[in-house]
């Protein structure tokens, strides 16, 4: 079977009418977070119930954080603490993985200290293993590979690659619009991509500009709420879409 992602958030981070961007990778050996929103057990439930696919916070011990804004990361101190209240009963389980490129993890803890260190006593090894992403090689999360490539955002951001030997799956994360990012991503069957006003974002019409054979991968993420999806000719993403790769 093909590796699919269910999209969990659809939106930017001045949404009124869906999560920040995210998905669940529905991995080889588990199921791998894209991003962490807030509320990420409502998230993942609505996905859940749109997808018919059986998914639940519990179930995923790989997180993957690609930068630090709050539509992205929000939710990690509700998934964090879900995991380390499972353990007190169950002291055998593991600890969810935390994956990130170093600019990330070296600042994930100061994001999430302030409610999460209890008193100083705790540290971000109580409630996750740390695993760094090196943008030089692949690394291997629930038998997946993904590279991942530092965007151009506003704060450090990287998109993903996720392959299983088969097929793939481009993640642009946020970014301007970049042609070398977008040919990095076009190594990938399928691209999702996001859109948003620039600078910091990609307008769709940089997306629309790109050959036909790369318009044909692209699916879009990120958008607006006010976002015209009937004129648009890229398909635009939405909780609970199951995207499968080539």
């Amino acid at each position: 079977m093909a590796l699919r992602i269910v999209i969990t958030g659809s939106g930017d981070a001045f949404s009124s009418q869906h999560y920040g961007s995210s998905a669940v990778v529905l991995g080889p050996r588990g199921h791998v977070l894209i991003d962490c929103p807030d509320p990420i057990h409502r998230a993942v439930r609505e996905a859940r119930e749109k997808s018919g696919l059986a998914l639940d916070v519990p179930s995923i011990l790989d997180v993957i954080i690609t930068h630090l804004h709050g539509d992205h990361v929000n939710g990690l101190e509700a998934f964090g603490f879900t995991h380390w209240l499972m353990r007190r009963h169950e002291p055998a389980r593991p600890r969810p993985r935390v994956h990130a490129a170093p600019p990330v993890m070296e600042r994930l803890w100061q994001r999430l200290a302030p409610a999460m260190d209890q008193g100083g006593s705790a540290t971000l090894e109580e409630y996750f293993e740390p695993r760094l992403l090196d943008p030089l090689k692949p690394s291997r999360i629930a038998d997946l590979d993904v590279d991942c490539r530092q965007t151009t955002h506003m704060i450090p951001t990287f998109g993903l690659r996720l392959r299983d030997g088969q097929s793939s799956i481009g993640w642009s994360s946020d970014t301007g619009f970049e042609q070398a990012h977008v040919d990095w991503l076009d190594e990938c069957g399928v691209i999702v991509h996001e859109t948003s006003p620039p600078p910091f974002h990609t307008p769709v019409s940089d997306l629309l500009a790109q050959p036909d054979r790369v318009r044909r991968k692209i699916r879009l993420i990120h958008a607006p709420d006010d976002f015209d999806a009937a004129s648009c000719p890229l398909p635009l993403l939405r909780e609970g879409d199951v995207v499968e790769a080539r």
